[in-house]
């Protein structure tokens, strides 16, 4: 039966819960630990697949079609454990099977209520797989207090109080900020977050102090004796360089080892940290620098390309090489010549969105890595923006468009290389969706198997011609435009096992440029890198020599 880890949070948000949750999942498993990560938000909606990534950062899509969180992508990469649709719920899909029972009757009449039904609801979330791994550590989003959250925090020390006692342990991320004014560190903040935590029953057994400054040991005892906690257990958190430094940085100032006496398992097994070694050594003793362009629309929040961003880094560790990320705004390519911002760059990456609002910019950007000869990645929508370039540029197809972009205007404006996905097998089953079916969870979502062409530059790049692949999209390359299109050198390169849907194409005659219908930046990891993002980067280094 699992031990169980409950990762809260308090003062401010983005304190790094999910790094710290994601580094100790490492720190765990070098131990010879098996791990699980969960994801609790208190937000209403049922999955953040509708949100702006303004709003919300990327979205995290699992093997098994789920729409998650991004901090289950950090999980993946720490630890290499494949995220199920199981590690991630909200208050929206709580409160939605809670309303579906009651309509189903299954409450007998009962008058329904947070205490206990929600709470019921979240804890048979939470020992769902309680007896797979030997440590389940489960974040909850938000901070104490926070209104949305408090079912959650009932159901967690409901939960540990319905344990054995031993089986469950709570550790508490908080804030120790820096007066430059007085010279001090304030631990009053800390002090009283854990007084909220410990107003609703649950006590810290580990406490994990962010700060800017070395936190000396007078202000631990402090925070100890005060919060009830073990000098030991008080874990300093600072700032660093990279985030995958964490798991080094958090073993040596003891978070693993105070995880494992507050569930007294003593001795503790050796960690073997060679992984994370290696992985610090690929960043710090890199032989060079590569600059690469992501032309998007939502460059202004850095995290709505977060597992793009983190692919880069690991195709630079492949090649012991740093990646700097230009990052630029598709539209001004509608208004200006793309030669002087792509000037100079070594590598040019299109990633998906949603809309027609930057999409000419793309098609200008697909066009320049094209005829420049740069290594090209389109991911998504980046793969059919290099799709419509080569239709109306190479194939005489000058209205070459999108019906995703006729669907918005409420007009036919263009002929739709690009068609909404009606239509798809799933395993043996067949998936239907129409333009006017609800937006959340519609797509084509998860893992779908795809065949490479023999030859082929993807098929030198995987090593094979059978991949697996996450997808998250509802408009796909029409496969009636495949002949005319490949007699202009646009290879289709890798399609569905059924030959219905193109996954991959690539231009012959081109150094590296290829695009693909799926994300492959949701599988990459910092110790085992996507072999397209390793290989892109490979790309680049060859053209950085060049330039």
């Amino acid at each position: 039966m699992a031990r169980y880890v409950f990762i809260t949070g308090g003062v401010v948000s983005s304190l790094g819960k999910g790094l710290a949750s994601a580094a100790l999942g490492a720190l765990l498993q070098a131990r010879g630990f098996s791990v699980r990560l969960r994801k609790l938000d208190p937000y209403l909606n049922v999955d953040p697949g509708t949100m702006s990534p303004f709003e919300h950062g990327e979205v995290f899509v699992t093997d098994d079609g789920a729409e998650t969180d991004l901090d289950l992508g950090h999980y993946e990469r720490f630890t290499g454990v494949p995220a199920r649709r199981t590690d991630s719920i909200s208050s929206g899909r709580i409160y939605t099977n809670v309303l579906e029972k009651e309509r189903r009757g299954d409450y007998l009449g009962k008058t329904i209520q947070v205490i206990p039904h929600v709470t019921n609801e979240i804890k048979d979330f939470l020992a769902i797989g309680g007896d797979e791994p030997d440590f389940m550590l489960c974040e909850i989003g938000g901070t104490v207090g926070d209104i949305e959250g408090l079912p959650f925090f009932e159901a967690i020390r409901q939960f540990a109080h319905e344990r054995p006692r031993g089986q469950c342990i709570f550790m508490h991320l908080t804030l120790l900020p820096w007066l430059a004014a007085s010279g001090e560190l304030k631990t009053k903040p800390t002090q009283h977050s854990v007084k909220e935590l410990r107003a609703i029953g649950i006590a810290p057994d580990v406490l994990v102090c962010r700060s800017e400054q070395p936190i000396p040991e007078k202000e631990r005892a402090k925070i100890a004796l005060f919060c009830n906690v073990r000098a030991e257990a008080v874990i300093p958190a600072y700032d660093l360089k990279s985030i995958y430094e964490a798991p080094l940085a958090y073993h040596r100032v003891g978070l693993d080892q105070a995880v494992l006496d507050a569930f007294g398992i003593s001795p503790a097994p050796r960690p073997n940290l060679a992984r994370w070694e290696d992985v610090m050594d690929r960043l710090d003793n890199a032989e060079g620098d590569v600059r690469v362009a992501i032309v998007g629309k939502y460059t202004q929040l850095e995290d709505a390309y977060k597992s793009i961003k983190e692919a880069l880094t690991h195709g630079g560790m492949a090649n012991r090489v740093r990646v700097q990320v230009e990052w630029i705004d598709a539209e001004i390519f509608e208004r200006e010549d793309p030669t002087p911002h792509l000037q100079g760059l070594h590598a040019i990456l299109v990633p998906g969105g949603f809309g027609e609002r930057g999409t000419e910019g793309k098609i200008r950007a697909a066009q320049w890595a094209r005829e420049k000869k740069i290594p090209y990645l389109g991911i998504c929508l980046g793969m059919q923006m290099a799709v419509i370039e080569a239709a109306r540029n190479l194939a005489g197809m000058d209205d070459a468009g999108s019906e995703e972009f006729d669907h918005e205007a409420g007009a036919k404006r263009f002929t739709p290389v690009v068609y909404h996905l009606k239509e798809w097998l799933q395993g043996n089953a067949v998936v239907e969706r129409r333009p006017e079916d609800d937006k959340g969870g519609t797509m084509r979502l998860g893992a779908y198997a795809a065949r490479l062409a023999e030859g082929s530059a993807v098929a030198r790049v995987y090593g094979t011609t059978r991949i697996e692949e996450r997808h998250r999209h509802r408009y796909e390359v029409d496969i009636a435009f495949r002949e005319q299109l490949e007699g202009t050198g646009l290879r289709f390169s890798g399609m569905s096992p059924d030959g219905r849907l193109p996954e991959i194409v690539e231009h012959e005659g081109h150094p590296w440029f290829i695009g693909v219908q799926f994300h492959p930046e949701l599988k990459s990891k910092p110790f085992a890198p996507h072999p397209l993002f390793a290989d892109f980067i490979r790309a680049a280094v060859e053209t950085s020599r060049l330039v």
